[in-house]
């Protein structure tokens, strides 16, 4: 299991005093204003960047960092991505996973038979989709509901599916 999960990926500079235009990869964008710091992947290391402000501007996070006072400070970190430790991530309901758990479990068939590997997941507004390379080679889709997805096992590292017809 990850022990840190990002949240989001700055894409670029917001004025000059330092702002940083954030994109989600969380379900809830207004979960930066929860978050005491975030860590920033600068490429080498993990740096912790205390939050001062949050705003909002369309789909995106307008984060403001305490210490971080300049455009030329924050200016080379655009697209670098900001993560939580699990302690800090969201509590998760039932049947609920983060992505990167579930990426890199191994894909059996009911019937017991390796089916592949989960290589992404793909969010679409209606469900979840679950990309898996088969022993063949080959990417299945898989859509995250229940007539599909029998059991998953993080622990494990294992997830069991039902075809349905049409998916291969």
């Amino acid at each position: 299991m990850e022990d840190l999960l990002q949240v989001g990926v700055i894409t670029t500079t917001h004025g000059i005093r330092g702002e940083v235009k954030v994109y989600p990869t969380t379900d809830d964008v207004h979960r930066f204003e929860e978050l005491e710091s975030v860590l920033l992947d600068t490429g080498k290391e993990y740096r912790e960047l205390k939050i001062k402000s949050v705003k909002y501007f369309k789909q995106y996070a307008i984060l403001k960092f305490k210490g971080i006072d300049n455009i030329n400070d924050i200016e080379k970190y655009k697209g670098k991505s900001l993560f939580v430790t699990r302690e800090n991530a969201q509590p998760l309901g039932e049947d609920e996973y983060y992505i990167a758990d579930l990426i890199g479990m191994e894909v059996y068939l009911e019937d017991g038979s390796h089916f592949g590997t989960l290589k992404d997941v793909m969010e679409t507004g209606a469900n979840d989709v679950y990309i898996i390379k088969t022993e063949e080679g080959k990417e299945v889709l898989i859509p995250a509901i229940y007539e599909c997805i029998l059991d998953v096992d993080v622990e494990a590292g294992k997830m069991e599916i039902h075809l349905l017809d049409g998916l291969v």
